[in-house]
């Protein structure tokens, strides 16, 4: 190694990484997050926060109730489901072997293991369910901005609806969901059928005729998925095969009649309704399991990631699990797109304190745990961050006002002789009052009213 000189106090670099400091040598690197599993700071939770309850809300207002389901599964699971010669299964998932020697995966995506789960608990049975989830899901791709290899998404599963009017409610409560957000006018909504099983079988063959005529326009992907999943083709941003991809045979082209009755009177009920759509005939959808209707939102603002939800019917995947034959829709969006989205809207502040307490010397620190644990107790919706460390009187104003509180509490001895707490505006030309301690909780139930 070679030398390096130092004095106490200093750090000099080493070639691997290590510093010098006081003679010894201390690694230097911090452990980093992996790659593309990124941190979600308390800057930014609060636009999750609104997403996630605005969600839950309209979830709630259209009769849906939460499925919370494992992060792992079995590898079994979705090689059955996504299908084995998708990108997913062949190059992106997280699967390793546990203790006893069994494949196990971080879960690629939802549909798959809420399958799985209500077949196991017999919710099937009978039965219709509208559900809907929230979560991490893994896979091991490149990161760029808005596809990640730690993703959030929320989804929506419904079971035992065979027509269209299921469809249309999902799509409903997605248009819904970006006016509540503020986003109506920055996703517009594409739609496709695939027809059935059948049909979709026919019409991958005559694609691949198509397709065989000019292998040698094809992209080396293209040329990878035309034996394995062909649909994907379709799905090509290389811009040098649009006119390629334009010119192929179109699935609507293949529907059988039951999809094209189905697909007619869903574009019925969305015209009802005034949503406006675009049919997208290359519209096809990544996993093997869907069929009939498939659909996005997508949008002009993220780039070349601007699909911001996406979903579709998969009638025979409950069957193709192991359950009986079950009718079944759902969508996923990505959380990571819409905060995107709303990284320019104003920051939510739901999640500030109404008020901060400051506590002016030993007597008010102890009357202050009291005082703010009476009004906890008193006011449930309160939210009241209390100063902590200790501090002169000037800091923990700067403390408060950084809170974001609306207002400041101020226990002091001179409050405390007269039995009284001071308030003081935060965000406004109020100023400061004083007012008896024994006034307050109906002052600050006022102030949550209003």
């Amino acid at each position: 190694m070679p030398a390096f000189n130092w004095q106490p106090g200093r750090a000099d670099s080493l070639p691997d990484g290590q510093i010098v400091i006081n003679g010894k040598s201390v690694l230097s690197k911090h452990i980093q997050a992996i790659r593309g599993m990124n941190d979600i700071l308390p800057t930014e939770t609060p636009r999750w926060w609104l997403i996630e309850n605005v969600f839950a809300e309209l979830m709630a207002a259209y009769g849906y109730a939460e499925i919370r389901l494992p992060i792992v599964e079995k590898t079994e699971l979705f090689k059955r489901s996504i299908g084995e010669v998708t990108d997913i299964v062949e190059k992106e998932m997280y699967t390793f072997e546990d203790r006893n020697g069994d494949s196990l995966t971080l879960r690629p995506e939802g549909t798959a293991g809420c399958v799985r789960a209500c077949i196991q608990n017999g919710l099937l049975y009978n039965q219709t369910q509208r559900l809907w989830y929230k979560g991490p899901m893994f896979r091991h791709e490149r990161p760029q901005k808005g596809r990640y290899r730690q993703f959030h998404q929320l989804g929506v599963e419904v079971f035992g609806f065979g027509g269209p009017d299921i469809d249309a409610e999902l799509i409903m409560l997605t248009a819904r969901l970006w006016k509540k957000l503020g986003l109506a006018d920055d996703v517009s909504l594409e739609i496709n059928s695939l027809g059935s099983v059948e049909a979709r079988r026919v019409y991958r063959l005559a694609l691949v005729d198509y397709l065989q005529q000019y292998r040698e326009q094809l992209d080396e992907d293209s040329l990878r998925r035309l034996d394995t999943n062909p649909l994907r083709i379709l799905d090509s941003k290389n811009p040098q095969m649009q006119a390629l991809i334009e010119a192929a045979p179109k699935m609507m082209d293949f529907l059988d009649e039951e999809s094209r009755l189905h697909f007619d009177r869903l574009c019925q009920l969305l015209d009802t309704v005034g949503i406006t759509y675009r049919i997208n005939t290359r519209l096809v959808r990544g996993l093997d399991y869907y069929c009939k209707t498939v659909f996005e939102w997508v949008t002009a603002r993220l780039g070349a990631q601007g699909t911001v939800c996406a979903g579709g019917r998969f009638d025979g995947l409950v069957e193709q699990l192991g359950g009986r034959a079950t009718t079944a829709m759902g969508f996923a969006l990505g959380m990571e797109r819409l905060v995107a989205l709303l990284e320019n809207s104003p920051l939510p502040k739901s999640h500030a304190p109404h008020a901060y307490l400051l506590l002016a010397g030993e007597a008010a620190e102890r009357k202050g745990v009291l005082l703010a644990e009476q009004l906890r107790d008193r006011l449930p919706g309160l939210r009241l961050q209390v100063n902590a460390g200790g501090g002169s009187f000037k800091s923990q104003m700067k403390r408060a006002d950084k809170s974001n509180a609306l207002l400041a509490l101020i226990l002091g001895e001179d409050e405390i002789k007269r039995d009284e707490i001071g308030i003081k505006d935060l965000r406004g030309n109020a100023g400061q009052i004083s007012i008896a301690r024994a006034e307050l909780t109906d002052y600050l139930q006022n102030m949550l009213t209003l």
